[in-house]
């Protein structure tokens, strides 16, 4: 039992790391939970423990570095939060097979955007924060908290792409936001599932051991490396990510 709760913890830490420089580490940590016996509804769950506590390492990380992204991480948060209710009342009974077909080909997307856009030069990166960009975003903030709150996994790639995309922050900026965000949905979405027994204490704290460490080494890292380490790691990533969900989804 020792050993099994050891790689818990260490795949949390792998997956802390991934969760903060692009997104999918819970395509680790979910197996690694049904390995263990969990129903999947409660690994679901007691993913959530982990995914809260290492943002809030996270959060800690960027902000030691002087990365602030109030107050747009505060309304795009509440905006998937509400979502999020949603989505992980959806998860409690159904099944998210065909849901991981779309996302399959929004990450395909998101890597041609990576790889075609190659402006980042600091002035071309004018933030779009006002207006109908903000509107926008927190719209679909909403519907990225649907999905959060119904499976997690690749939802910091959404919120990636929204950030870059639509309001034009730097990668290393929109991680620091995108943490804040998956902090503040994930009270809602846990939230839910402890309603309905969906947790595991015990293998939900261990995870958070490993990805509390993960996601504090790795929002640090991040920063003092810029975006193009961020752009690299996030291309491999959401690559890898699209063939597990279109090929091997059960």
């Amino acid at each position: 039992m020792e050993i099994e709760l050891f790689f818990l913890a260490l795949i949390g830490f792998v997956a802390g790391v991934i969760n903060i420089m692009a997104g999918g580490g819970s395509l680790l940590t979910l197996p690694m939970l049904i390995f263990l016996g969990l129903p999947p509804a409660i690994a679901n769950g007691t993913n959530r423990v982990a995914i809260l506590i290492q943002n809030v390492f996270s959060i800690s990380g960027f902000r030691s570095k002087g990365i602030n992204t109030f107050p747009y991480s505060i309304y795009f948060g509440l905006s998937a939060m509400v979502g999020a209710i949603i989505g992980a009342q959806i998860a409690i009974d159904i099944r998210g097979d065909l849901f991981n077909k779309i996302l399959a080909v929004i990450m395909i997307f998101v890597v041609v955007y990576l790889v075609i856009n190659r402006k980042t030069r600091t002035e071309d990166m004018i933030e779009r924060i006002t207006g109908k960009h903000l509107w926008l975003s927190l719209l679909l903030f909403f519907f990225i908290g649907i999905y959060g709150g119904f499976i997690q996994a690749g939802t910091g790639f959404l919120i990636l792409l929204v950030l870059s995309g639509v309001n034009r922050f730097s990668l290393v900026k929109s991680n620091a936001i995108k943490v804040v965000v998956a902090f503040i949905y994930t009270i809602s979405a846990l939230s839910v599932f402890i309603i309905n027994d969906q947790v595991n204490w015990k293998y939900g704290l261990v995870l958070s051991i490993g990805n509390a460490l993960g996601g504090w080494f790795s929002s640090r890292w991040s920063v003092r490396k810029g975006d193009g380490a961020v752009k690299i790691f996030l291309i491999i990533m959401v690559s890898v990510m699209a063939i597990k969900l279109w090929f091997f989804t059960a």
